[in-house]
């Protein structure tokens, strides 16, 4: 089902289509307790998942804790694993040199990230959110020194400015230091103006493309509707609130109708679109249970045709930030004339 690989941005890692997000793995009391997490990761490498995500913070070190322990009792299993964490996320709120990406937090978060996940390297270490008060050759240095020591074997930047990446890129190849491999971005059929500037600037360097929460914090699973609004036992029903209004309500209709005619699910269909978008690389899945993992597992399997992929894109097509209005509705024909460039065909532009 996963076994299809495809290399992360320009690194020579391997990763399957879908990886596995581990923010849910916790003690139990609010996501998935060790038992049913340790299930939940043998289930998805079974399938010929091979990408697996963490962080420092999920869960106050827990995500990373449950891991590691996992790899004590599966021996031979972590070095089969692209395994990803993040840093930049506090654990101490007094300390104000315990978060962020200057060198002395960096270094002090991945080795207790290592101690937690029991193992000597990472994969991927996530720069987790753009630090703005850290002078960008700081922490690019660092990181570079993580993989030349071996610590780490390439990094990638999440939740940051399209201008800090073509920055961070450029910066890197004229310093001969190792470069970002991938971006960690939010992005589904409710949240596409990463297309706007993220999309362009991964697309520009090379970088790989993970979305992160390709269902919207659930909204498009098919378990909301206009007469079901309310899932108190949702770990991120709060987040999804704000999501729940007419516009969503009218995606959602689509998606049901699209998921009858293929005879599958809604949150297939929506892991699946975003799948068969061009930049992506690997789409993050998350799941509290057993049952939440192998529906979306199944989504690897479902292949939206063109018509699909049209309706869906004509209802979700997000408004992006300036230039692109003025360069996507004059500039073409204001350029190009009446004439047709790499596919793109224009009329020329005329002042009313």
């Amino acid at each position: 089902m996963l076994s299809t690989y495809v290399t992360l941005g320009r690194t020579g890692l391997r990763v399957s289509p879908l990886a596995l997000g581990t923010m849910t793995f916790d003690d139990g009391s609010w996501g998935s307790a060790p038992k049913e997490s340790f299930a939940i990761v043998d289930r998805y490498l079974e399938e010929g998942g091979n990408f697996v995500d963490t962080a420092n913070q999920y869960n106050n070190g827990a995500s990373e804790s449950t891991l590691g322990t996992y790899f004590v009792q599966r021996p031979g299993v972590r070095d089969r694993i692209v395994l990803a964490t993040k840093f930049g996320g506090t654990l101490h709120p007094g300390d104000p040199n315990a978060g962020g990406a200057g060198r002395k937090a960096v270094l002090t978060q991945l080795d207790a990230s290592l101690r937690r996940l029991n193992t000597e390297y990472v994969d991927v270490y996530w720069m987790h959110m753009w630090d703005r008060h850290t002078p960008l050759e700081e922490t690019l240095s660092t990181l570079n020194d993580l993989v030349r020591t071996g610590k780490i074997r390439s990094f990638g930047l999440s939740n940051t400015p399209a201008w800090w990446v073509a920055q961070a890129a450029t910066t890197a190849r004229l310093r001969g230091w190792e470069s970002v491999a991938a971006l960690q971005v939010e992005y589904s059929l409710l949240a596409r103006t990463a297309e706007g500037e993220q999309f362009g600037a991964a697309q520009a360097f090379g970088l790989g493309i993970t979305p992160w929460s390709p269902l919207a914090s659930g909204v498009l699973s098919g378990k909301y509707s206009r007469t079901a609004t309310d899932h108190p036992d949702s770990g991120r029903a709060g987040y999804a609130a704000p999501l729940l209004t007419e516009p969503t309500f009218v995606i959602l209709d689509a998606l049901e109708r699209i998921a009858k005619d293929l005879g599958t699910t809604m949150a297939r269909v929506s892991l699946a679109w975003v799948r068969q978008q061009q930049p992506v690389t690997s789409v993050l899945i998350g799941a509290r249970t057993l049952a939440q993992l192998e529906d979306n597992l199944a989504s690897a399997d479902v292949v939206l045709d063109a018509a699909h992929l049209a309706e869906l894109d004509a209802l979700t097509t997000p408004a992006l930030d300036y230039p692109h209005p003025f360069v996507d509705e004059i500039g073409i024909g204001f350029q190009q004339g009446n004439t047709t460039i790499n596919g793109l065909t224009s009329s020329a532009f005329q002042r009313s």
